[in-house]
């Protein structure tokens, strides 16, 4: 229940300057008694009288508190509130004696002479008018913000979202809100459709206003984009955004034409049906297209040299290519884009040592990336070549960029400072969104080769475009695409079955494979019996790892066997409760020192470093990624963080707010699992939504394990999601715009 408290800010403990949030002591004015009041208070100086509403809560560590819901500024009633007040600092350039001044010369008028006539402030002794304006100027600024924050207040805007919008707009936020309240959802962080949605309710804007039709168009394709689609259909879009704006489809017409003309959309032509791109996506592909068609220029090598250095390289490893994996260099060495592809087992690997080598013979710099740390690492163990993140190849700075609709953020190499390198080698490309894929062409100068490793089944990218795909599919640059499984893969049952499974062929699942098995259960809480048992006792010895090591994969989040129970189940039995273990909970979710978790969203700004001996700092830099996996090592209950070691050895301190960013990770979504390869992998089926249950995901699963598979579950949902060739439509056509730029430059060269 909501209670009220009145006094002065005596003191303030702790101020963010971003968001306003406040630690400061109040006391009231009659008894001197203190309290420890916590919120956001937007241009709240020491000295001011508030009146404040909200509800006491009990902090473990500070003691009582009381947490501020709203508040208003009372104007001093006597002469030495009106001191106390101008002398704490509020005002600039006043201080104690200054201030006892001023109220001497002007007494129970003082606090009106200062906000309506500041230039009679030149009255009293040690203010000159240059001074008196300074004082009006600031006056002005306080008592506007004090009354937008009362007429935000009143749309049931908090204090914190308030002082984003004032910030932002200063006088002109009674213009945009009474006029266009959507602009907010463009404009400022934190604030969505559904947020300015409710305000314009409130201010009494009209379900069919052309800003809400406008706006919303704008959000349905952001969501989209959210979904892995770089556009939407036209029809599409008109049917989502009626269906949110809860407004007939033929509203949108009139308004997407007007988005057009502004440019805010862009609109083509993919198989004779319209499509509409928010114009950034549009602009991203482009620009993609003509940075890759750019880089794709002929380099033709003299094709005897080329025969006799594979020769000399097969000669000095020891290993023997095929056909298609030295046309694989001969390609690679003729062109200044390559892309390599094909399943597990397909020797690409092999291929790349191979290119790598005979790159270095010409003496050229390399450089090698993948799009996850643990996906670099791989690339790093197999090549013996130093591979990193291509994050950290780019030299993410972590300053998001102004337009946060782009999803783009800064890197330090960029078309200004290109990357110095001869060759680049990107592996894991099914990985790679638009965005990550725009910002590595933009610091690869033309005359670069570069080099795209990946397996086009695989799942595509969390982030929007479905890129390989589509460069491949283009058909306008160099592919080798490697199918053979070599003899030594052919060997094991999990290449096998994956090659299998992506052909549609049934899977033989008689448990006499060494590495692929199949516990047949009907279950869901005997799955999970047999799961635990599996990660406890017989998988860790089988192929010699931790419990730890081996993952859980499942293709949904909700259900019986979704994510969200499983790693409840899992927590409880693999690190289960104990008097040593502190613990934290946030909302319904429970972290224990000891835990597997994972990062579940990009935080370009969050620091980490790599601790050499004596725990001492050896490495520091910023950005943990969506998919970073890792041990919660540490709970301070006192300063309120947690302490997460990632499987690189990177350590990043999180507070407990950010804990939001991060979840269990005993079982994570097979989407999740995208550039990972681990000791063992359980796979838990039994039913689901048919969209999810399909051929890519579970190929997906099954190649992320190295040494073993083990399907627990149905065998008829195992069977139905090799039959099912369905999977989510992603809508993307960087495809479409390679062949029309590549198209352009053939008629030019005519």
């Amino acid at each position: 229940m909501s209670e009220t408290v009145t006094g002065y800010i005596d003191h303030i403990i702790f101020r963010n300057e971003e968001n306003g949030y406040t630690v400061m002591v109040v006391k009231n004015s009659e008894n001197e008694e203190e309290l420890t009041c916590v919120g956001s208070f937007p241009a709240v100086s020491q000295g001011t009288t508030i009146q404040a509403s909200g509800i006491y809560t009990h902090h473990p560590v500070y003691g009582k508190q009381f947490q501020i819901s709203s508040f208003v500024e009372k104007i001093p009633e006597d002469t030495y509130a009106m001191e106390r007040y101008l002398g704490s600092g509020a005002i600039k350039g006043i201080g104690a004696a200054l201030a006892a001044r001023i109220v001497r010369r002007f007494g129970e008028d003082t606090i009106r002479i200062v906000e309506e006539e500041p230039e009679r402030l030149a009255e009293v002794k040690g203010i000159s008018e240059k001074k008196a304006r300074e004082i009006a100027a600031q006056v002005t600024e306080k008592t506007e913000m004090r009354k937008a924050m009362i007429f935000l207040q009143k749309y049931g805007i908090s204090l914190n979202l308030g002082a984003k919008i004032y910030q932002k707009y200063k006088d002109s936020l009674y213009t945009v809100l009474q006029e266009n309240p959507y602009r907010l959802a463009e404009d400022i962080s934190g604030v969505g459709f559904k947020i300015a949605d409710e305000i314009a309710a409130r201010i009494g804007i009209h379900a069919d206003s052309d800003y809400r039709i406008r706006s919303g168009m704008l959000y349905t394709l952001l969501q989209a984009s959210g979904e892995g689609h770089t556009y939407l259909p036209k029809d599409q879009l008109f049917a989502r955004c009626a269906k949110l704006l809860g407004v007939d489809e033929s509203y949108m017409e009139k308004h997407l034409m007007d988005m057009l003309l502004d440019r805010k959309l862009v609109m083509q032509e993919k198989k004779g049906e319209k499509i509409i791109y928010p114009s950034q996506y549009y602009y991203l592909e482009l620009n993609t297209a003509r940075m890759l068609c750019e880089l794709n220029i002929c380099c033709p090598e003299d094709e005897n040299i080329v025969e006799k250095r594979i020769a000399s390289i097969e000669k000095e490893t020891g290993t023997v290519l095929d056909e298609m994996q030295k046309k694989a260099v001969t390609e690679a060495a003729g062109h200044g884009l390559f892309i390599l592809t094909g399943g597990p087992g397909t020797g690409k690997t092999t291929t790349i040592n191979a290119i790598i080598r005979f790159f270095e013979g010409e003496g050229a710099e390399l450089r090698l990336a993948a799009p996850t740390g643990r996906a670099a690492k791989r690339m790093t163990e197999a090549t013996g070549y130093e591979a990193q993140t291509i994050h950290r190849l780019l030299e993410l700075n972590g300053m998001p960029e102004d337009d946060r609709s782009t999803g783009a953020v800064h890197f330090e190499r960029n078309a200004q400072n290109p990357l110095e390198a001869d060759v680049i080698i990107i592996d894991e490309m099914s990985m790679v969104d638009i965005h990550l894929m725009h910002s590595l062409l933009l610091a690869i100068t033309a005359g670069t080769r570069l080099i795209l490793v990946g397996d086009e089944n695989q799942l595509p990218s969390v982030g929007p475009g479905n890129v390989l795909r589509d460069i491949i599919h283009s058909g306008c640059f160099p592919v080798i695409e490697l199918t053979k499984i070599f003899r030594q893969a052919s060997e094991s049952d999990i290449v096998v079955n994956a090659h299998k499974i992506n052909r549609g062929e049934p899977v033989e699942i008689n448990n006499k494979s060494r590495d692929f098995f199949f516990l047949k259960r009907y279950d869901a809480d005997m799955i999970i019996r047999v799961v635990i048992a599996l990660i406890q006792d017989k998988l860790p010895r089988y192929v010699n790892a931790r419990p730890f090591e081996i993952q859980v994969l499942t293709p949904m989040r909700k259900g019986l066997l979704g994510v969200e129970r499983l790693n409840q189940m899992l927590q409880r039995y693999l690190n289960p409760q104990d008097g040593s273990k502190k613990e934290k909970t946030l909302g319904d979710r429970l972290f224990r020192q000891g835990d597997k978790v994972m990062q579940i969203k990009n935080d370009y700004q969050m620091e980490w470093e790599v601790r050499g001996r004596y725990g001492i700092p050896v490495e520091k830099g910023i950005g943990v990624f969506n998919g970073d996996t890792g041990i919660l090592r540490e709970i301070n209950e006192f300063a309120e963080t947690a302490e997460v070691e990632f499987e690189d050895g990177r350590f990043a301190t999180y507070s407990f707010k950010q804990l939001e960013e991060l979840e269990l990770a005993y079982a994570i979504t097979i989407h999740k699992s995208q550039g990972s390869e681990y000791p063992a992998v359980i796979l838990p089926v039994l039913s689901g939504p048919q969209m999810l249950l399909n051929r890519n995901l579970l190929y997906t699963a099954v190649t992320r394990a190295r040494k073993c598979v083990t399907v627990v579950g149905s065998e008829e949902t195992f069977a139905e999601m090799i039959r099912n060739e369905k999977q989510q439509k992603r809508y993307s056509a960087l495809d479409e715009r390679i062949r029309e730029l590549n198209e352009s430059i053939k008629k030019g060269e005519e």
